[in-house]
């Protein structure tokens, strides 16, 4: 028979309960096997009851003290009852200064103290009574978490001032650095907010009109990296020259935030290749020489998967092009041939080498004969090089590739051309 006897009926705090006629200390904590929370129970006078049901401060100090013997029993393990009841009375009756000496050499949960409105100062210098005497009974979990940042912040030795605070407020990054952050300017005081918005104006204007898009070449999700450090870096060198007095914490908070708005409105935009479609459509129309006046191009991958992509007036070639290769790239498929069969040419995009090889057929296969193919390669620099080159073979076959050259029939000089470009990238 369990009966309870004192409760605060606030969340998780231990209460007092009678079972089979003896007073116990009840508190969950911790969870078993299957998530669910453990409850663990042990012996308590009325004394004890008297100062837990007078005195909020001391309850709350108790729980913190019990609560790391709970972790100790972890999934399915006892709760050391002994070693519970050892605290009772150094907690509960002993003088404030006992008290703090006993926190000084026993574990103890902070975060139910700061939660509970601990003054974080005083329970650094470990003065926990005197922290303890503004205690509520109503749980902070936003303070806790704030609490942690903090001393996680500490730890790399970071001080934030009020600014700082304020920017990591504002994009609802303060307690967690890897939020996506939104803009939320009521967590911020009045009296910096303006402040606030002028750090954020500046990093407005230095990525206004760029782009992030995203990244065909690793699947149709995937943020192209490229973009989002041009972005980041624009923002970063902006806000340090107009506000020098920033935290390295509150620039990259500002710079998470512009990149993570300029990816949002560059999807939600009419489309990657919108430009490249409506430049193809007008070739349609006034039956310009290149890829969009052409009935057909297949794309093909590494595995053997072939595509037909027809003029049909709803698709541009680039944009059903890097469809496909969003759909089909993988670690193991990263090579891709745009080809027109019927003028006899092609590009093949090398993802794993940032290459790209042209290939003209120079005479047909006949009477047997194998055809014979001009094969020249060419250097990429990512992944907007890639879709200019794209873009050019469409509307115009390989001899439109010509201006985004150099060219290298021969195999070796190319193998010398990228190995130089490694070097010089490694520097």
């Amino acid at each position: 028979m369990r009966d309870v006897v004192f409760t605060r009926g606030s969340g998780w705090i231990p209460c007092v309960i009678r079972e089979n006629g003896e007073l116990r200390l009840m508190l969950g904590a911790g969870a078993d096997a299957d998530h669910e929370p453990r409850t663990f129970t042990f012996p308590v006078t009325e004394a004890h009851l008297a100062v837990i049901r007078e005195d909020l401060s001391r309850h709350l100090l108790l729980w913190s003290a019990v609560l790391p013997l709970c972790d100790a029993a972890g999934t399915r393990g006892a709760l050391d009852g002994t070693a519970a009841a050892a605290l009772l009375d150094p907690v509960l009756l002993a003088s404030p200064a006992d008290v703090d000496a006993l926190f000084r050499r026993v574990p103890w949960d902070r975060g139910r103290l700061v939660a509970h409105g601990a003054d974080v100062d005083l329970l650094e210098r470990g003065q926990v009574c005197a922290a303890m005497r503004a205690a509520t009974v109503t749980p902070d979990e936003q303070r806790v978490r704030d609490h942690h940042a903090d001393r996680r912040r500490a730890e790399r030795g970071v001080l934030l001032g009020p600014l700082d605070a304020a920017l990591l407020r504002y994009t609802g990054q303060y307690a967690h650095g890897a939020t996506i952050p939104r803009r939320i300017p009521d967590a911020v005081d009045a009296a910096l907010l303006p402040e606030v918005l002028r750090v954020i104006a500046t990093a407005e204007r230095a990525c206004a009109g760029m782009r992030i898009g995203l990244d065909p070449r690793r699947g149709n999700r995937t943020t192209d990296k490229r973009a989002w450090d041009r972005v980041a870096t624009a923002v970063d060198q902006a806000v340090r020259r107009a506000h020098p007095g920033l935290a390295d914490d509150a620039v990259r908070t500002v710079g998470f935030l512009m990149c993570s708005e300029t990816a949002d409105r560059s999807r939600n935009t009419a489309g990657e290749t919108s430009g490249e479609e409506d430049a193809e459509a007008e070739d349609g129309r006034t039956g310009a020489v290149g890829g969009a006046s052409r009935t057909a191009l297949s794309f093909s991958d590494d595995k053997g998967v072939e595509v037909k992509w027809r003029r049909d007036g709803r698709r541009g070639a680039s944009a059903a092009f890097w469809e496909f290769v969003g759909e089909r790239s993988a670690a193991d498929n990263e090579v891709f041939t745009i080809e027109d069969e019927e003028v006899g040419e092609g590009i093949q995009l090398h993802f794993y080498a940032d290459s790209v090889a042209r290939v003209t057929t120079v005479r047909e296969g006949a009477d047997g004969r194998d055809p014979e193919y001009r094969v020249e390669y060419g250097l990429v620099d990512g992944l907007d090089d890639y879709r200019r080159l794209v873009h050019a073979f469409v509307r115009g076959g390989c001899a439109a590739l010509e201006p985004h050259g150099p060219w290298m029939a021969d195999v070796a000089e190319f193998e010398r051309a990228r190995r130089a470009r490694r070097a010089g990238s490694s520097r």
